[in-house]
């Protein structure tokens, strides 16, 4: 099982791993699995606002990096247990609107949920990739790489009588139940 061979508790760049596979692993451990594509976002605002829909924050999510943390750990931690948590934020910007400093404090928020959920002994593994620089090797690059994702990628399914979106993410995975904004709500 993939999961087995990650520590738990840990944030990582994504390397050889691929979305689909940690998908999958999270499915069949049971935990949560929650991709973000960070590909269109430029700025600071644009990737918390990205985290916030990709993740289905509740709407009066503070869209700063304290309401991150909040949102991925009490808010979570009050709607009951929980399994664990395989989390991917996918071509973090790398521009000066979103230079190294910001990446940092985005990705020390996840290490702080991390700790967080390590103290509760539940695993939480966050993955990120960060954003092609653009030229003419880059731009040959995302073409292929663009042209593999198509073919890869399932059909879409019909919705179910429960409301879960199959194609959520563009043939993403689902959010888990643990981040319904419903749940959250019933449980602060």
């Amino acid at each position: 099982m993939l999961l087995q061979t990650v520590r738990p508790n840990i944030v990582q760049s994504i390397r050889a791993y691929r979305v689909d596979d940690l998908m999958q692993a999270a499915e069949a451990a049971g935990q949560h699995f929650l991709y973000a594509d960070l590909s269109a976002a430029q700025s600071k605002q644009e990737v918390l606002d990205k985290i916030a829909e990709s993740f289905l924050f509740p709407n009066h999510f503070g869209k700063n990096l304290d309401a991150l943390y909040d949102c991925m750990t009490d808010l979570v931690h009050k709607a009951g247990a929980q399994p664990g948590f395989v989390v991917v934020l996918e071509q973090l910007p790398d521009n000066a609107r979103f230079d190294r400093e910001a990446r940092e404090q985005l990705l020390d928020v996840f290490r702080d949920a991390a700790d967080f959920w390590a103290e509760r002994r539940i695993a939480f593994r966050c993955f990120y990739s960060f954003a092609v620089p653009h030229g003419s090797d880059a731009a040959a690059w995302e073409r292929g790489h663009e042209a593999a994702a198509v073919a890869d990628k399932p059909a879409p399914k019909a919705v179910s009588k429960n409301g879960v979106n199959p194609n959520f993410g563009m043939n993403m995975p689902l959010m888990s139940s643990a981040f319904d904004t419903a749940m959250w709500l019933n449980a602060a």
